[in-house]
């Protein structure tokens, strides 16, 4: 995962990419670092799938703007626009499952990006 911060999301985010996945946690929170470990197998699914993390104690005014209820939180924009937040990391599967149609889009907006070129 890569860590970011609100000026380069939101550049990102304003940029209008395809789809941008954002992983949201505290350092000092046990749940936060085991749904880590979960987001990092998700990540590690597809090599050109990158997962931003942000470090929500940096961030206020990106915690109120999109109100973020609880950390951990994976959120994915379409976009620019916020279309899937999670809070329960149940499993593996189960985000592997929710997050698969935005994974094949972004697949697919990668592999057209590289036919532009």
């Amino acid at each position: 995962m890569q860590e970011t911060n609100v000026e380069n999301l939101q550049s990102k985010l304003n940029s209008r990419n395809s789809v941008e996945f954002l992983y949201v946690y505290t350092p000092l929170c046990g749940t936060c670092k085991l749904a880590k470990k979960m987001v990092e197998v998700i990540e590690a699914t597809d090599e050109s799938l990158i997962i931003h993390q942000l470090n929500i104690n940096h961030a206020p005014d990106f915690a109120k703007k999109w109100k973020i209820e609880s950390v951990p939180a994976l959120f994915v924009f379409q976009n620019g626009l916020g279309v899937e937040r999670i809070y329960a990391f149940q499993s593996v599967p189960f985000l592997f499952e929710t997050l698969q149609p935005y994974l094949v889009k972004n697949r697919l907006n990668q592999n057209k990006d590289k036919g532009d070129n």
